[in-house]
């Protein structure tokens, strides 16, 4: 169904190729995952099995690239989009409409579908991903993961023959990934071909018929599953591990608001959070009186998909004031108007966070600002964290002179979390850190929460990623959060 015969590949004004002599073949029933570190050329593997290099990126493409037996290049781009369909890893990035109905029924009104026929597609699509509860709902009031099926559901409506996925467990919480896994499974058993690009690798064992390693562009390695198993490939290739333990149960609670043992000396440290609640306008409430308290280290926020998650983000950070509620920082209260000062944020979209010329330029403003906020308290500068070390921390340094927005996706994940970092805030929370990260990366990114943790900050992490969890976090705080007075009643989820 797919296949790429001697195919090397350059994008327009690069010097070098992104991919280089690349054989694979991806048969009808068969699931083939393709991993290795970040800019190997997986990226330009899913575009040119879509069409979309040469098609939308032009370039230079040498060799031939097959669907179907067809050759992509005497095809337009609508004629490959019918046989096979693409999930981005944002996939903002293919939606067309506001509302998830509308999103599910845009590909059958655009091809002229009988109006019964698409509003039974979308019922079906709903259904089967569990979207039914939000099918009338704004695609903006979704959580990622729930972007993500939307995305999915659209493109299984339209009955491709191939399927490609771009990193399309970076959102999902655990059980999610595990509906996926079965989901493909049942594809590969209908005759569908399906390609998955993916830095996580634990999900498809028993799944995968063939796993193919890239490293600089080319094939490096292929094979079953079981070739993932070797150590030194693993490391040598930046990948992820292939078994990882659900570590979710065995995290230490975050305490309830009121079981807060202050620090010797008698001072509170940590953020204390008392009669949160939160409702979305014409919705049940979200939070109702809900009270929390979080020690200096690092803390899991985990929970299913559209939980509440990053509005909890947004409420601690005083991005969404709408709700009512008491916080307090090391035992100071802190009006909501002020506890961006104090509160550090990353949210997952990186694009709207940067603003400078350079990536050295983003981090010098950063720690300017963190001077003025910390002048004059006993936190000075000199623990304050140099441009250099911030480089170094997140291997960075090499693109130090580098436009920002000419980043990849996760390199300018990277860059703005180094900035949070420069800024040396009380509390900072970070929302899915390690989503698209390689391997590498991601010890990475483990190693720098517990550092900016050892020297005082109060790190929170929205993550479904069970490989951060069990190297950096050292508790859980999982939604629904408690309700004032019921905490450790039988039965409560605190």
């Amino acid at each position: 169904m797919i296949r790429f015969e001697n195919v090397t590949y350059t994008y327009p004004f690069s010097d070098r190729c992104a991919v280089k002599d690349i054989n694979l073949h991806v048969r009808p029933g068969e699931l083939v995952l393709v991993s290795g570190r970040s800019g190997c050329g997986k990226s330009t593997l899913m575009r040119l099995a879509d069409g979309l290099c040469p098609g939308y990126f032009r370039g230079t493409l040498k060799g031939r690239v097959l669907i179907d037996g067809r050759d992509t290049s005497s095809m337009p781009l609508r004629d490959i989009s019918r046989m096979v369909g693409t999930l981005f890893q944002d996939p903002e990035q293919q939606f067309f409409a506001l509302g998830v109905e509308d999103e599910l029924a845009f590909v059958h009104e655009w091809r002229g579908r009988p109006a019964e026929e698409t509003r039974e597609r979308v019922r079906r699509a709903a259904a089967s991903f569990g979207l039914s509860p939000v099918l009338h709902h704004s695609i903006h009031e979704l959580s990622e993961g729930q972007k993500q099926k939307v995305g999915l559901a659209s493109i299984l409506s339209q009955e491709p023959r191939a399927l490609v996925l771009d990193e399309p467990t970076a959102n999902l919480d655990p059980e999610s990934t595990a509906e996926l896994a079965c989901r493909l499974r049942a594809l590969k058993e209908s005759g569908m071909a399906v390609l998955v690009v993916d830095h996580r690798l634990y999900w498809l064992e028993g799944v995968a018929d063939r796993v193919i390693v890239m490293k600089k562009g080319e094939i490096c390695a292929m094979g079953n599953f079981a070739l993932l198993e070797d150590e030194g490939l693993r490391a040598g290739c930046g990948l992820r591990d292939c078994h990882v333990e659900d570590v979710r149960r065995s995290l230490p609670e975050a305490l309830p608001a009121g079981e807060n043992a202050p620090e010797p000396g008698g001072k509170e440290r940590g953020l204390r959070v008392e009669g949160l609640s939160f409702a979305y306008k014409g919705r049940e409430n979200l939070f109702d009186h809900a009270c929390f308290f979080l020690r200096p280290g690092v803390t899991a926020l985990i929970g299913e998909n559209g939980t509440g998650k990053t509005t909890l983000a947004r409420l601690l950070t005083g991005l969404n004031r709408a709700g009512a509620g008491k916080f307090f920082i090391d035992g100071k209260e802190t009006a909501p108007g002020e506890l961006l000062r104090r509160v550090g944020i990353v949210l997952q979209n990186a694009d709207h966070q940067l603003h400078m010329k350079t990536v050295t330029q983003e981090l010098e403003v950063c720690l300017e600002l963190a001077r003025r906020l910390h002048a004059g308290k006993d936190s000075g500068a000199e623990d304050a964290f140099s441009v250099a070390e911030l480089l170094d921390m997140f291997d960075l340094s090499a693109l130090a002179e580098r436009h920002p927005q000419s980043l990849s996706g996760g390199e300018k994940q990277r860059l703005v979390i180094a900035c949070a970092f420069a800024k040396k805030p009380d509390v900072l929370i970070l929302d899915e850190p390690t989503s698209g990260l390689d391997g590498g990366n991601m010890l990475r990114m483990a190693r720098a929460l517990e550092l900016l943790a050892g020297r005082g900050a109060c790190v929170l992490v929205i993550t479904h990623d069970l490989e951060l969890m069990k190297l950096s976090c050292m508790r859980a705080l999982r939604l629904p959060l408690p309700r004032a007075g019921k905490a450790g009643n039988e039965g409560e989820n605190v």
